[in-house]
């Protein structure tokens, strides 16, 4: 049974300018796993798109719960890339369900979609 859908858009642009202005924001939206696969991005571009990426997955899925970002902190959501490079997410309290993800990039955009579903 789904428990909850949740979707998020977000401007490369805004990424990029909140990484120059503001250097914790890394920090804030990574996990330190997320952080060593960003770190070992060769190109600043593939950067933002990463961080973008994440930051509308992690958005999404707080979306898809219903409580958004604020009960639910960037750091307990993880999303890292499998054997193929599809996105996992894994979240912490949210180990008794199945958690769908699907994230994409155009030349201005990230976008990324949740399902929760029970298991």
């Amino acid at each position: 049974m789904i428990k909850g859908i949740g979707i998020d858009l977000i401007e490369l642009k805004r990424i990029q300018n909140s990484m120059e202005k503001n250097k914790r924001f890394v920090e804030r939206i990574l996990t330190q796993k997320e952080k060593e696969v960003f770190i070992s991005l060769q190109n600043s571009r593939r950067k933002v798109e990463f961080l973008a990426g994440r930051f509308a997955a992690k958005e999404a899925f707080a979306k898809a719960t219903g409580s958004g970002i604020g009960k639910l902190s960037f750091q307990h959501i993880e999303v890292l890339p499998n054997e193929q490079g599809a996105p996992l997410v894994q979240v912490q309290g949210y180990e008794a369900y199945n958690i769908f993800i699907s994230i994409a990039h155009s030349r201005e955009y990230a976008t990324a979609q949740v399902i929760i579903e029970e298991k």
